[in-house]
């Protein structure tokens, strides 16, 4: 079998890119694999073309349904049309009749929440599933930057569908968590697989400003000398709007806000506008980046202090994919590390939620017995969050595994406790790693247990080693035609269309 004749068949590619082959070699030998390759690497072909070479269907476990809908897209793209994405996007109509034809697929995404339903397992069960697929596996551990407790279940899930042949990948993943991904998934003989996280073409270059206004002043100069197109991170969808108002007054015209709370529709077009360079900045929350799939990003620059090292480099690494120099720019002011905090407590119930809802649990009919098995309908007059509820409710609705009401009420706080603990550690280091004065990749890599004796640092390294900032000025700009709006609403029509159409 030539695996650079099924590359270049079914997706178009001459060659594989680091880490790719040897991660398919490892699943077509029946082998379970861990599997680490950095942001930008093609990990998603790592089980896309297995499914060419494998009997039944590759199950995908995946945690955001924008991640899932941009990867169903991407399959679509390459001519696949046995693909689906069974999530909250689906009627209930629409879900009945995916799982009546649920054999027609071959390349099946659904989110880990969707697999505790018993008539969705059930349904499962009578495939032969030829890969179990657990993306961002960092997920799964309570030590990773993005922890989900529906991932946890993933190793019961697994068992329940009969162990079958499973890869986890992840960009991102420290010792600890790689540990706890093969524990959890009950991974008794695997390969590991694990590239480099550097990305040599990419520059760091930490600047800290004195106050809100400097900041803002300098990230006006960068986005006018740097190459675009460019990413720009914040930490709320206000700032990333008022930004991107801010640019296109000072004639960045092609740039808009990209965050969670837009449409569907909206964010489509953001993203294909941007895909094809009909835009040149984006100011995003963290809820853009996943699943877009564009080369040719220049710089990513962070207004905002990011909430650890995980996330920081994993939104970095959608700079430079083509291989091209480009420069990753995070811009501190004394202080920064608050907003940060901030949102880390805001993820977590606090102890004063905790007790309100335990005090408001309905009482069982004709007894004093709370009856905590009804606790639903106090999700819409909580005040919880959606992570706060959804972290609470994994709880709750295992009730019956703990002795006592007082015993799960002290788990549950003890867990958001220890969370806490977490991200304020993650936050810590990562302003000690802002505030540091020797090489940022070399403690990159420490971070992550990389040695660093055989790594040849670029010319362009970091702020401090060195680093030429004229390297990455702009080039011409790019002219933006009118009737370019136009196409761009028949092209939206026609994705939409498409996707009502495999609904």
């Amino acid at each position: 079998m030539e695996l650079e004749k099924i590359l270049f068949k079914h997706f178009g590619y001459q060659n594989f890119k680091t880490g790719q082959k040897e991660v398919i070699l490892s699943i077509l030998q029946g082998c379970h694999t861990i599997a680490m390759l950095p942001t930008g690497t093609g990990k998603s072909l790592c089980y896309q073309l297995p499914g060419y070479c494998l009997e039944g269907q590759i199950l995908i476990i995946s945690p955001l349904l924008s991640l899932m809908q941009d990867q169903v897209e991407q399959l679509m793209k390459f001519g696949e049309k046995r693909v689906v994405a069974i999530n909250s996007f689906l009627s209930n109509e629409e879900k009945w009749n995916v799982l009546k034809n649920l054999t027609r697929y071959k390349y099946i995404f659904i989110s880990p929440e969707m697999l505790s339903a018993p008539a969705i397992m059930n349904k499962l069960q009578t495939l032969q599933i030829s890969l179990f697929v657990v993306d961002e596996a960092h997920c799964i551990s309570q030590w990773g930057f993005d922890f989900r407790p529906d991932y946890l279940k993933l190793g019961e899930y697994r068992e329940k569908l009969g162990n079958p042949l499973t890869l986890a990948l992840t960009a991102t993943a420290t010792k600890k968590v790689r540990e706890d991904i093969v524990q959890s998934l009950n991974l008794h003989k695997f390969n590991r697989i694990e590239s480099t996280i550097d990305r040599p073409n990419i520059a760091f270059y930490v600047e800290e400003v004195s106050d809100y206004r400097n900041k803002q002043d300098r990230l006006m100069e960068y986005v006018k000398l740097l190459q675009k197109p460019g990413i720009i991170y914040f930490s709320s969808k206000k700032a990333a709007e008022q930004m991107a108002a801010l640019l296109i007054e000072k004639g960045i015209s092609k740039t808009m806000a990209y965050h969670a709370g837009l449409e569907q529709e909206q964010r489509i077009l953001i993203q294909q506008q941007f895909i094809h360079d009909q835009l040149d900045v984006i100011c995003a929350t963290s809820a853009f980046g996943m699943g877009v799939n564009k080369e040719n990003v220049r710089f990513v620059i962070h207004f905002h202090m990011p909430m650890q090292m995980e996330s920081y480099l994993q939104e970095i690494g959608r700079a430079g994919r083509d291989g091209k120099p480009s420069i990753a720019i995070l811009m501190y002011s004394p202080g920064d590390e608050q907003l940060p905090l901030q949102l880390a407590e805001g993820e977590l119930p606090s102890r004063q939620q905790i007790d309100w809802l335990f005090n408001h649990f309905p009482r069982a009919e004709d007894t004093n017995l709370v009856d905590v098995s009804t606790y639903l309908p106090l999700r819409d007059t909580s005040g919880f969050s959606e992570t706060q509820w959804r972290i609470t409710e994994d709880f709750i609705s295992n009730h019956h595994r703990y002795s006592s009401l007082e015993y799960l009420k002290q788990e549950i706080i003890d867990f958001a406790d220890e969370r806490l603990t977490v991200k304020r550690n993650n936050i810590l280091k990562l302003k000690k790693w802002i505030e540091a004065k020797s090489c940022r990749r070399e403690l990159i890599l420490h971070h992550f247990d990389e040695k660093t004796e055989n790594i040849a640092k670029p010319i362009d390294c970091c702020d401090i080693c060195g680093i030429q900032l004229d390297h990455f000025k702009a080039l011409e700009p790019v002219t933006f035609k009118p009737e370019d709006e136009w196409s761009w609403r028949d092209y939206l029509a026609k994705i939409l269309l498409n996707s009502e159409l495999r609904q």
